[in-house]
């Protein structure tokens, strides 16, 4: 595949920040939740592990996509390099996450937004307000291409610009005595590492950017160089956001406190409520709300939208005004009466993400490298660290299975 030239080709800037704007959303809100009994040194660690093998995964998968032609995706790379059972089991996989994601972001928004919309005086409750902001996401992405595309641009700036500000004020209320050595009591006592394991499903779910691949291969008309830079400088970004949002949230919130924020179901809205309980400047409380606004209807777009055009192409709806209606009613109904029903779903269902994200983010791009190579490399032996790359991150993959598993049999301490 001939990459266009240079001077043709768009900033890898702006790749990076479609990425780091797919990766860094209302997620980040379950990581000091989650990660409170491995508390902050031990959680950095795990973060930039993680963070380490998703890239190694995502590159793998980019240099498989680099032998089909612009817009081959995971359908197309799996029928081609993988028995039919595990592309089936791919695309329900993707069909899952993309799923519980839409339901986890509902559950955890309503409350937020009930709130806003009480403090300006509609008195709705908590399935109302879920419904409204469904709707109003809905008819964004029933909509069009445009419109989104529009729309979460305003929504990433707006969030990137926030959490910065937001950051300059809450880092000055950082202990850093807590931060590092938290303060022992009899329930709590400060033991790190046994934690630790539990963490890595909602890691993994925190670097879930795959599925923009095939889209910045197109944009970057098949450029190696361009979607590297892109993949790395994104993941990069979204990694120094997460640490300083661990920063902030750790270095304010008493290691105690956090098993209450979790029995209070763990959402934005417990979290953001333990907050403004630390915070005494009105400005940054309310610095913090428009941020996890901005952070979840961001989040809940990128989510949407995959799963809308998935729907869409598996049922083999129109592009039609009643055809994407249909589409809608598919993508956004079951979501928003499971939200309704099981409202404190949050963290339970970011870590069902992350168990079924590693089939399709690290064991497919592992088994696509391994099988590509004999297709397309004409001969040449394959590479000592290509080998590495798919041993860790196979590795990766079957340490989150063995996680999640260990944390639902209570194999394994949950703080």
């Amino acid at each position: 595949m001939a990459p266009s030239k240079k001077a043709s080709l768009p900033s890898s800037a702006w790749g990076a920040m479609i990425i780091c704007g797919t990766v860094a959303g209302a997620g980040m809100f379950t990581l000091p939740v989650v990660m409170a009994g491995a508390w902050y040194s031990w959680s950095v660690v795990m973060l930039v592990i993680s963070w380490f093998c998703m890239l190694l995964s995502g590159l793998l998968f980019m240099k498989v996509s680099l032998n089909f032609p612009l817009g081959a995706g995971y359908d197309t790379l799996t029928q081609a390099l993988t028995p039919k059972w595990w592309g089936r089991l791919n695309g329900l996989s993707i069909t899952f996450v993309l799923g519980i994601l839409t339901y986890a972001y509902i559950s955890a928004s309503g409350p937020v937004y009930q709130q806003s919309l009480n403090t300006l005086g509609f008195a709705l409750n908590g399935a109302e307000a879920k419904g409204l902001l469904t709707a109003v996401v809905a008819l964004v992405v029933w909509l069009g291409t445009k419109g989104v595309s529009r729309f979460i641009t305003f929504c990433l700036v707006a969030k990137l610009l926030l959490f910065f500000m937001l950051f300059g004020g809450l880092i000055h209320h950082v202990d850093l005595s807590q931060l590092l050595t938290p303060r022992e009591s009899s329930q709590h006592p400060t033991a790190y590492w046994p934690f630790l394991l539990a963490v890595v499903p909602f890691c993994l779910a925190s670097f879930g950017f795959h599925g923009n691949i095939t889209g910045l291969i197109s944009y970057y008309q098949g450029n190696e160089r361009k979607v590297k830079q892109a993949l790395i400088g994104g993941t990069l970004f979204a990694l120094v956001i997460y640490l300083f949002w661990l920063t902030c949230t750790m270095g304010n919130i008493p290691r105690q406190d956090f098993p209450e924020i979790s029995r209070q179901g763990g959402d934005i809205h417990a979290l953001i409520q333990a907050m403004h309980d630390r915070i005494s400047q009105k400005s940054l409380g309310l610095l913090l709300d428009i941020f996890s606004h901005f952070a979840v209807i961001c989040s809940f777009l990128g989510v949407t939208v995959g799963l809308f055009d998935f729907i869409a192409d598996k049922l083999g709806f129109e592009n039609s005004k009643a055809g994407r209606a249909k589409t809608a009613l598919i993508t956004f109904c079951p979501p928003l009466i499971a939200s309704i029903l099981f409202p404190q779903g949050f963290l339970m269902a970011i870590g069902y993400a992350g168990l079924f994200a590693t089939f399709w983010a690290l064991f497919t791009p592992a088994l696509l490298a391994w099988n590509a190579h004999p297709r397309f490399a004409q001969g040449k032996p394959r590479r000592v660290s290509d080998k590495a790359a798919i041993l860790l991150v196979l590795v990766f993959g079957l340490v989150n299975i063995v996680a999640w598993a260990g944390s639902q049999l209570h194999l394994i301490p949950l703080f």
